[in-house]
């Protein structure tokens, strides 16, 4: 079995989270941060920002900051219909 690249780790961080991997990706992964600091510390990065933006209301969002996401998602749906 080959070694996962920061990469590809990069890739699959989102399915690592939502533990869907298979068994066998999801070792390569743990095995991966295991060794590589810096995937370590994105990996931990990206479970602080999922926490902070789950505790956002609308209502703590300052309008103009909505409107940016809003804008952000629209674009990013009309990229997917492409």
């Amino acid at each position: 079995m080959s070694e996962m690249t920061c990469e590809q780790l990069v890739e699959l961080v989102t399915d690592y989270l939502e533990d869907a991997l298979t068994p066998q990706a999801r070792r390569r992964f743990e095995r991966h941060t295991a060794l590589c600091p810096g995937c370590e510390v994105y990996l931990d990065q990206i479970r602080v920002t999922i926490a902070e933006v789950g505790r956002l209301t609308p209502e703590r969002l300052a309008p103009a900051a909505r409107d940016r996401l809003v804008e952000a998602f629209r674009g990013w749906a009309a990229d997917e219909r492409r």
